[in-house]
């Protein structure tokens, strides 16, 4: 047996045999649940109790997690969904795999016949497809974009990395190197546009002290109320 279900207090706890792990290792993660990876050299039955000697721990978490669950769209059948550049077709498929496609505009899900929707495999599948097409929307527009803004204003940078990055829209390195989150894509242009010229403006100033806030104002224009807009937006969620 590699898996184990334990119902602690109500709560569901997966135990998994875990080659890797070097100690045991408790996550709790929106749509995963309570995930214990547990060592070769460690059972299941020894596992348990420590599991149990650390239930405070689990509780402590656990509501801060369904909480975020609450705030991601759950996807179902009747769900509308696109990006700018591609739209969610959700397919009931008479093949075994569970697999999202993205090409023609599409973000196309095949779902194997007698899967659920709502479990969370095929949710996590359905984000995978959507992050997948603004990754693809982000690489054929930010680059160009960000030349076309530099240029305008008179700044330079070194070069551009889109990334998967939940915590940031964007970031400007010491070298000048600018970071841009792929998750730009679901801003709207002239919100993408403030979040570029906030990196642009850290080319030549590396904080957030009044001067970089005045050269902010004089190419970006209400850039405070800008700020306090991309804030609504919340990165790791959709």
């Amino acid at each position: 047996m590699t898996e184990e279900t334990l119902h602690i207090d109500g709560i569901n706890i997966t135990l998994f045999k875990s080659s890797r792990a070097k100690s045991l290792n408790i996550t709790i993660k929106p749509f995963s649940g309570v995930r214990v990876s547990v060592p070769k050299t460690i059972s299941f039955k020894k596992a348990k109790s420590l599991v149990e000697q650390r239930m405070d721990w689990i509780k402590k978490h656990l509501p801060r997690i369904q909480k975020a669950e609450d705030l991601f769209t759950v996807f179902d059948w009747n769900t509308e969904f696109k990006t700018r550049e591609h739209d969610l077709v959700l397919v009931q498929s008479e093949k075994d795999t569970l697999r999202a496609t993205v090409r023609n505009c599409q973000i196309k899900i095949d779902i194997p016949k007698g899967t659920e929707i709502s479990e969370n495999k095929v949710q996590e599948e359905i984000r995978k497809g959507i992050e997948r097409a603004w990754r693809r929307e982000a690489k054929a527009w930010l680059p160009g974009r960000l030349e076309e803004l530099a240029k305008t204003h008179g700044f330079s940078y070194k070069k551009i990395t889109i990334q998967n990055a939940k915590t940031r829209w964007g970031s400007c390195s010491f070298d000048n190197s600018i970071n841009l989150s792929l998750h730009l894509m679901r801003l709207p242009d002239y919100l993408i546009d403030y979040v570029i010229l906030h990196e642009l403006v850290h080319t030549k100033i590396k904080n957030h002290s009044p001067q970089f806030w005045q050269l902010l104002e004089q190419v970006s224009g209400n850039a405070r109320r800008l700020d306090r807009e991309v804030k609504e937006f919340r990165i790791e969620i959709y």
